[in-house]
């Protein structure tokens, strides 16, 4: 078992970069720095089919420095990474959908601008320590269940080709080059300040917009099985990445409860909310061509190298997440 480390210790007074910071995951992080003390700067395109938004940053907007900068703009990029300690990489286009519709664009975010930020960092600042966003859906279908990180990687669309070269990417200079990287396969994380708009990000922020709105929501086909990580736990995943030597050139999964199916998903947010409804549909012929079936991970690896554990069980996270939004959800649509 991992020995315990003090995250507020580590990060007190360090200089940390976040890409996508002002996005989902990439806010809730930059404010739990904030609070360890940390010198917080975050780079973010603001491109509207995308995460960010201004309100994640609501009441410590004060203490982070924000740059409107897109990743694939490297010579801006290349500026703020010198002299940084940690580097949070989570700038991506996160739609599936949107990836097969336009690939060019994907590749370009998700691929071409991360080995170019790879390449900022050898030439500017070899030393800064770098967690990566990696993703589930670089495996593609399962063979097996749950998932584990030397399950082979055979992605079923655009996204998560290029997801799975950018991590490659991340790995390799962490081999030949000594830069110090590693990669955090996330599966579906949710929690306070998720896209809600559409389903660009996760679906589950649909399903919560639609319900606060009084819509029943949709689910596709529903015996489909998913695990869950609440961002808080996502945060301390990435925190114990940076803060531990041992996680350098590795790849972890991150899990959550245990797995449910997308209709008892449906069922759980309803008795949550205390009312509303969902309607079960067939597939849509375009998703389907897509879509991984079940997945759910086998999170022992970051268990044992790093301590880390998800805390929020699902019924946990649906509460806190459907309280946000009955507050917050004018700010998000």
């Amino acid at each position: 078992m991992a020995a315990a480390v003090s995250l507020p210790r580590v990060f007190k007074g360090r200089s940390v970069l976040i890409t996508g910071g002002m996005g989902f995951i990439g806010a809730n992080l930059a404010r739990t720095l904030v609070k360890f003390g940390a010198r917080v700067t975050v780079v973010d395109a603001m491109i509207p089919e995308y995460g960010g938004n201004t309100r994640n940053l609501a009441g410590v907007a004060a203490k982070v420095k924000v740059h409107r900068i897109d990743v694939r703009d490297h010579a801006k990029v290349a500026r703020l990474v010198r002299g940084q300690d940690f580097l949070f990489n989570l700038a991506g286009q996160t739609s599936h959908m949107d990836s097969m519709t336009d690939p060019e664009t994907d590749l370009e975010i998700n691929c071409r601008a991360q080995l170019a930020l790879l390449e900022t960092c050898r030439k500017n600042n070899p030393g800064v320590r770098i967690v990566f966003a990696s993703t589930r859906q670089i495996y593609g279908k399962p063979d097996y269940l749950p998932v584990d990180e030397l399950h082979p990687v055979r992605p079923v669309d655009v996204n998560g080709i290029n997801k799975a070269a950018g991590e490659a990417f991340h790995l390799l200079y962490a081999r030949v080059h000594g830069i110090r990287a590693t990669a955090l396969r996330l599966t579906n994380t949710i929690g306070p300040r998720m896209r809600v708009k559409d389903a660009r990000q996760t679906f589950v922020g649909v399903w919560v917009r639609r319900l606060i709105e009084g819509e029943p929501i949709e689910v596709w086909g529903g015996e489909q099985q998913r695990d869950f990580t609440y961002v808080d736990d996502a945060v301390e995943a990435f925190l114990l990445a940076a803060a531990r030597e041992e996680a350098v050139g590795e790849v972890f999964n991150l899990g959550g409860p245990p797995p449910v199916t997308l209709q008892a998903l449906a069922e759980l947010m309803v008795e949550v909310n205390e009312g509303g409804a969902f309607v079960v549909r067939a597939f849509p012929a375009e998703r389907k061509k897509i879509d991984i079936g079940d997945y759910f991970a086998d999170d022992r690896k970051i268990a044992r190298v790093l301590g880390w554990k998800p805390r929020t069980d699902l019924r946990a996270a649906l509460t806190k997440t459907l309280a946000y939004y009955r507050k917050e959800l004018p700010h998000y649509l």
